[in-house]
């Protein structure tokens, strides 16, 4: 038997005006929020402390059976939003819901991290959100959120809380479809990786693991076993997915490493929107094996998979190696070769500089910056400054004798013409030995995450900084009890919308 509310809802929608109702779904900061309308209508849903809102979702299209459903999140815990859906008509007018009042639930208090907000005086933080990945961490820490977002005043807007034994996320990207995708995996060297999709109220849409990825590698011919997907995966614009895994390979009597030393090594594995494995690249068919600058037999150690537009091709940022690499990629039609490497011992030409040290050393999220992704564009990257190199010796930051190792945020602007790289910006902070992501923001201020400040080794640091030679901090985000591998800021938690 159909309530009056229901009945009402269909009427309106007959009438083209569309109807609301809400309920919570299983998150208590997310709500529900489902809509009547004819089909090829859209729906958002604005919100806010009152009714003037401020906030909005992005639209949702009604389908055939003319209905939508909304999530609403970006809200404090134990707050009272005002809500209203705005539909769009197939004919362009728009009809509004009456407002309506919700109260959001409380976060378990256990779960919540340790944040601290610092904001210079003076100065306002870019408008938007921050969507924070954490370690575990430890002892009670290993119970708080590891992925969350938060506002500009540090609090948490939306979170998702799953299984940890699963591992850590890495990396959580927004998809254009307004979910999230996840990449949940213990570490490196151990064989595992869960790649979800979830929504915002946190149910799985989808998911695969590395075992059906390995079958499905298998029967497209492939005689190599992944043993995880790790720390990236790429959504290109014709809805392939690029995952980053890795996989072992046995040499024998390497120079230095006598008997049989199994390497670790990278690949890239291109699945189409069936999860057919269409393309793959593996750095053992194009690297030197003997060159490893870092922590050998684990190799290569990638941490960030880029697809430029410009031309087609893949930027693969090697930790372990001291490297990011152009790989022929060409839509999928290329053949693998590396065209160039950039770093230390690479094939680039860096400007004013006379020291190796003014390279960059296991770095993490490199990203180009640039409207352009060929030619002359430029890269940012997070450079930790691991083993630098600091003269033509060979001498390395932190040996004996020599000074401590430094990191830093760092531009670089990169001409592949001429084969040229220039130091544009940098700021050196405090040492941090693994993680760390940069950002360019649309006022240009540059956003960075810390993730195991030297000291605050079992914390992470987030900082927003004016981009000038002389850096201001803007804005300061201090976490404790969880290493930060990277947060990222976004202009809200849903697709094309600021807040």
């Amino acid at each position: 038997m159909k309530t009056i509310a229901s009945i009402a809802c269909l009427v309106s929608a007959l009438l083209l005006a569309g109807c609301g109702s809400s309920s919570p779904p299983t998150n208590p900061l997310v709500y529900k929020y489902s809509v009547n309308a004819p089909a090829g209508s859209s729906v958002a849903v604005q919100f806010g402390p009152d009714t003037n809102y401020g906030l909005t979702t992005s639209a949702v299209p009604v389908g055939d059976e003319g209905s939508a459903t909304v999530l609403v999140a970006g809200m404090k815990q134990q707050s009272t939003y005002h809500m209203r859906a705005v539909t769009t008509l197939p004919d362009g007018s728009q009809t509004q819901d009456p407002d309506r009042t919700f109260t959001t639930g409380q976060i378990p208090a256990d779960l919540l991290p340790s944040l601290t907000v610092t904001t210079t005086q003076g100065m306002t933080p870019s408008p938007g959100i921050e969507l924070v990945g954490l370690t575990a961490g430890n002892g009670d820490a290993k119970k708080r959120l590891t992925i969350f977002a938060t506002d500009p005043s540090g609090n948490v807007i939306w979170y998702y809380d799953y299984d940890r034994t699963l591992g850590i996320a890495d990396p959580i990207k927004l998809l254009p479809n307004g979910h999230f995708l996840v990449n949940l995996y213990i570490g490196t060297s151990v064989p595992g990786g869960v790649v979800r999709e979830i929504d915002l109220s946190g149910a799985i849409v989808h998911e695969f693991t590395v075992d059906e990825l390995n079958k499905w590698l298998k029967t497209a011919g492939y005689d190599w076993t992944a043993n995880a997907i790790h720390h990236d995966f790429t959504m290109l614009p014709n809805g392939h997915l690029l995952l980053l895994v890795n996989s072992n390979k046995d040499f024998t009597d390497l120079p230095g490493f006598p008997g049989t030393t199994t390497v670790l090594g990278d690949s890239i594995v291109d699945l189409d929107p069936d999860f057919n494995p269409v393309w793959v690249w593996s750095t053992f068919d194009h690297l030197d094996i003997n060159r490893h600058p870092m922590m050998f037999p684990d190799w290569t150690h990638s941490n960030a998979l880029l697809y430029s537009p410009t031309d087609g091709n893949l930027v693969l940022s090697m930790r372990h190696q001291f490297w990011v690499i152009k790989i022929d990629y060409a839509d999928g039609q290329g053949a693998g070769d590396i065209l160039w490497r950039l770093g230390n011992g690479g094939d680039f030409t860096l400007l004013n500089s006379n020291s190796p040290a003014d390279w960059f050393y296991a770095q993490h999220y490199a990203n180009i910056i640039s409207p352009n992704s060929a030619g002359n564009f430029q890269l940012a990257l997070f450079d930790n400054g691991d083993n630098r190199v600091l003269d033509s010796s060979g001498t390395t930051c932190g040996s004996t004798g020599a000074p401590a190792c430094y990191s830093r945020p760092a531009i670089f602007d990169i001409n592949e013409n001429d084969m040229t790289a220039q130091l544009l910006w940098s700021y050196p902070t405090v040492y941090s030995f693994w993680g760390g992501a940069i950002q360019e923001l649309p006022n240009s201020d540059m956003f960075v995450d810390i993730t195991t400040p030297s000291d605050n080794s079992t914390g992470a640091r987030i900082l927003e900084l004016t981009q000038q030679p002389i850096p201001q901090v803007v804005w300061e985000l201090d976490v404790d009890g969880g290493n930060s591998y990277r947060t990222i800021h976004l202009p809200s938690l849903y697709p094309g919308v600021q807040w």
